[in-house]
């Protein structure tokens, strides 16, 4: 079971109802003890850095979590705001961020003034490897809405790219722990599949 974490910000009913498109079991909870039990974990989030992993720190289950991550080693997908609390810091705030992938959150500073921030719309993603969330997804689109984006410290922990206006990473990963900065629950067929493969890991 994929445990939707409540921690008060986020997509949790778009994301559930996707997921059971994509016929995997889910289930939207700040419960210490079902997320103790579940098998993997989806970080959703929209809005601020600093609110959103103010928000997690103090979620009553964020130990918890933090144990089943980092020491049972279980896999977690962070979605748009939710991949870039995995990274170590981000422009938009002052707060510091979880740091389990080693990697910064900045703004997209495009040469072309001409398009428009925040970049909002489809877009086609690049995945370095297709074995595991892109296994089937060579060919994709996902929706964007974001005005930051993440930079790793280390290219190994890109998982995909995406191009508005230059290349940028949209998709970052490490050992257990994924992120993307695209919405899948509002990607139609292609989120359904990235969600499927995240299931059936």
């Amino acid at each position: 079971m994929i445990a939707i974490l409540d921690y008060g910000i986020g997509n949790l009913k778009s994301i559930y109802n996707m997921f059971k498109k994509a016929g995997i079991e889910s289930a939207i909870t700040s419960d210490i003890q079902e997320i103790k039990k579940a098998d993997k974990y989806l970080l959703p989030g929209v809005g601020s850095f600093d609110h959103g992993i103010t928000s997690l720190r103090n979620a009553s289950f964020f130990e918890a979590l933090e144990k089943e991550v980092l020491e049972n080693k279980k896999p977690i997908l962070g979605v748009c705001l939710g991949m870039q609390l995995l990274t170590n810091s981000s422009e938009e705030g002052k707060e510091k961020g979880l740091g389990w992938i080693n990697a910064k959150t900045i703004k997209l500073n495009l040469e072309d003034k001409s398009l428009s921030i925040p970049h909002m719309g489809w877009n086609k993603t690049y995945p370095t490897n297709t074995r595991d969330i892109f296994k089937s997804l060579d060919e994709n689109r996902f929706y964007f809405v974001h005005t930051y984006h993440v930079v790793c410290s280390d290219e190994k922990n890109i998982l995909a790219t995406a191009d508005y206006g230059e290349s940028f990473t949209c998709s970052i990963y490490k050992d257990n722990i994924y992120g993307v900065q695209f919405h899948p629950e509002k990607s139609h067929k292609f989120g359904m599949q990235l969600f499927k493969n995240f299931g059936e890991m």
